[in-house]
């Protein structure tokens, strides 16, 4: 890779609300979206741990500031969890979660003081937390994929996730709201599914 090719920004795509019905209605080829959203993951984990660039490091973690929400969500968010992409996409998508609503993400690690001490000290965060501490976590953790153990990053995550499922359950509580079990028992899934991509990674089997 050149140096020029290196210093080459992203350009941030129109996201065209006609272009994903029309996607929807067959207009793209599903083994092909597919095939693409691999071949993306690939390239961006590729691209960043074969760098020793801070600069271009930094541009990757704020993938999401680069691109948009929507292009990423384009991109790998239809991929199963257990895979590089869905594994990418949940990574980028918890990191935006905790900049947007870092009061709610504050509340809920809070919440689950004392009821989720190991995971709490696997995911690494100062205590005691903050919402700013709590951004810190989730960008060292995607800047762990691309100059780090990939499968210590998606462990770290993983054991985040299991903090927030356990402050959605709201412990000692007689009556948590559906909707809120609902998301609780999502993030126990996610946590599940980042692990399983930690041991695949180090099998060499995440793709």
């Amino acid at each position: 890779m050149t140096g020029a090719e290196e210093r080459r920004p992203f350009h941030r795509p129109a996201y065209r609300p006609s272009e994903a019905l029309e996607n929807a209605a067959g207009g793209v080829d599903p083994l092909e979206a597919v095939e693409a959203a691999h071949r993306t993951a690939e390239l961006v984990v590729g691209r960043g741990r074969d760098t020793d660039d801070p600069q271009l490091t930094a541009r990757l973690v704020g993938l999401v500031q680069e691109v948009g929400l929507a292009t990423v969500a384009e991109m790998w968010s239809d991929r199963p969890a257990r895979t590089l992409p869905g594994a990418l996409w949940r990574l980028y998508l918890l990191h935006e979660w905790v900049q947007r609503r870092p009061e709610e993400v504050g509340r809920l690690y809070a919440g689950a003081a004392g009821h989720a001490e190991v995971y709490r000290a696997i995911a690494g965060v100062a205590e005691p937390p903050d919402p700013e501490g709590l951004g810190r976590l989730t960008q060292e953790i995607l800047t762990g994929v691309f100059t780090g153990d990939l499968a210590v990053a998606l462990e770290r995550a993983s054991a985040f996730c299991h903090v927030m499922a356990v402050g959605l359950a709201e412990p000692g509580a007689q009556d948590i709201p559906a909707e809120q079990a609902q998301r609780g028992a999502r993030m126990r899934d996610t946590a599940d599914d980042l692990t399983a991509c930690a041991r695949l990674w180090r099998k060499g089997d995440l793709h």
